[in-house]
């Protein structure tokens, strides 16, 4: 067995390296507060270190054959499996996910590693195109495009990190990574861990544990990566779009959401249910994709009501490393704060509460609120709580009309018994991802996984990464001696 926990440090140039602020982070338990691990935080000048020597360590690991690279990617996968069970539990506890998270959140992992064991080949595909002078050939080639830099989020730390850097790193570029604080072991130490041990060269992979205070933007500005990979709301969002752009570089971001799950007339209603219950309630509703708002049509919307709240009363709360339990704590108090806050605002509004949770430390049971209206701050605000919106519509367009009235554009959902018409109706919904007969948390490596509007911009997933992460070039060679005009 690993001892995670004693992997506190940064992970730079191949080296556990302490970090030099002079301050520590208190890694804890959601659930009950208890320590984890302490963290000394890494400094700017750490950084700073850290990108030069993946700017080094890129030059050499671009000229890698695609076999060298397969084969690291390989032994990561098989690191995170032979450790499984350990990082779910570890999940658990850090994040505050139940077991069933945990465990989604490993096997998602792995899939993506091993779909980027797919992608190196990328590189030695040469495509030739058409020319209109004579004696001309047209190649294209991928390059690798240099540093990545990767941000990730609290709430599903582990695959939400690698779908950045097991694509970047496959396809021949480096990784300076920062992962949340709150899960710096599941979202960068067992990664490091994992890319160590397959042997991946020094300063391929970098893993900074440190905070804002240290650093402020400068993984924005370094001009040592020329894209910023970020998972977490829409207003770091925009500063970072803003900041990148005014550099010219590229981003790969992937936002908030406000997603709709839809209940037609003609919809199998338990089936509705069912969906409804996980996809709302999957880690305490912490997800970017999770559902935030469900739209019934008038003629099930009071059998709907009835059937979820019965359900939803039943849904065991507590420890998340306990079998069976699927509402764990939220990541932090700050985060029941706000829920909390929310709650009462919409009780203002006149929303009816249907199911009234209660709070015990950072578990915040589920509530359900019945007659929202869709233009109220319940309903247009990013929930990332066990908060549950029903809002009543009168005919199919209406719902779709719902569904589109937000600036966010991530996923989305509709339950109906013509496929056809649902998936008609999927294409006027504006939201990068439509699930028809099912919820809207769903992700798969070889998906264009990304949003519209305010929930980002680019793609993840197989093959749309590979062109967010390399360089496309012309080469054109004159096999026969030109004639020019002058």
């Amino acid at each position: 067995m690993e001892q995670f926990e004693s992997y506190n440090k940064s992970f730079i140039n191949g080296q556990w390296v302490e970090g030099k602020s002079g301050r520590d982070y208190q890694n804890k338990n959601p659930y009950n507060d208890s320590t984890i691990n302490t963290i000394p935080l890494a400094t700017k000048k750490q950084l700073e270190d850290a990108y030069i020597k993946a700017k080094q360590a890129q030059k050499e690991w671009a000229k890698s054959s695609a076999e060298e690279r397969k084969n690291v990617l390989k032994k990561v996968s098989s690191y995170l499996d032979e450790h499984r069970d350990e990082i779910v539990q570890l999940i658990a506890r850090e994040t505050g996910g139940s077991l069933i998270k945990a465990s989604v959140e490993v096997d998602l992992t792995i899939a993506l590693v091993d779909e980027a064991i797919n992608m190196p080949d990328e590189l030695n595909r040469v495509n030739e195109k058409g020319a209109a002078v004579e004696g001309k050939v047209n190649k294209v080639h991928k390059l690798p495009l240099g540093v990545i830099t990767s941000i990730s989020p609290f709430n599903f730390p582990m695959n939400l990190s690698m779908r950045t850097i097991a694509p970047a790193i496959a396809l021949g570029n480096a990784v300076v990574h920062k992962p949340d604080n709150q899960t710096a072991l599941t979202g960068g130490s067992i990664l490091a861990r994992a890319f160590e041990k397959a042997g991946l060269p020094e300063g391929v992979f970098n893993s900074i544990l440190t905070d804002l205070d240290e650093i402020g933007d400068y993984m924005i500005e370094t001009p040592h990566s020329p894209l910023i990979s970020f998972t977490g709301s829409t207003p770091v969002g925009k500063h970072i779009a803003e900041k990148a752009g005014s550099m010219l570089k590229r981003v790969a971001l992937e936002l908030g959401g406000n997603n709709p799950f839809i209940v037609l007339e003609d919809a199998d209603l338990d089936r509705a249910v069912d969906a409804a219950i996980f996809g709302k309630f999957i880690h305490q509703g912490q997800i970017c994709m999770i559902i935030n708002r469900i739209i019934v049509h008038e003629k099930l919307y009071d059998s709907f009501i009835e059937k979820f709240v019965d359900r939803v009363k039943e849904i065991p709360s507590g420890d998340p490393t306990e079998e069976g339990v699927i509402v764990g704590p939220l990541i932090n108090e700050e985060q029941v704060e706000s829920a909390l806050e929310i709650i009462e605002t919409a009780k203002k509004e006149g929303a009816n509460l249907v199911l009234e949770g209660k709070r015990e430390g950072n578990l915040l049971t589920p509530y359900i609120f019945t007659d929202v209206k869709n233009d109220s701050e319940l309903a247009q605000t990013e929930l990332f709580a066990p908060i549950a919106t029903i809002i009543k519509a009168t005919t199919d367009d209406e719902a779709i009309e719902m569904a589109n009235d937000t600036p966010y554009g991530l996923s989305s959902s509709i339950f109906t018994s013509d496929l056809e018409k649902g998936e008609k109706l999927a294409l006027k919904i504006e939201s990068g991802m439509t699930h028809i007969n099912d919820q809207t948390v769903n992700d798969n490596p070889t998906i264009p996984f990304g949003g519209t509007k305010e929930s980002g911009v680019g793609k993840f997933g197989n093959p749309w990464i590979v062109e967010e992460f390399t360089i496309t070039k012309w080469v054109s060679i004159q096999e026969e001696y030109r004639d020019f005009p002058f």
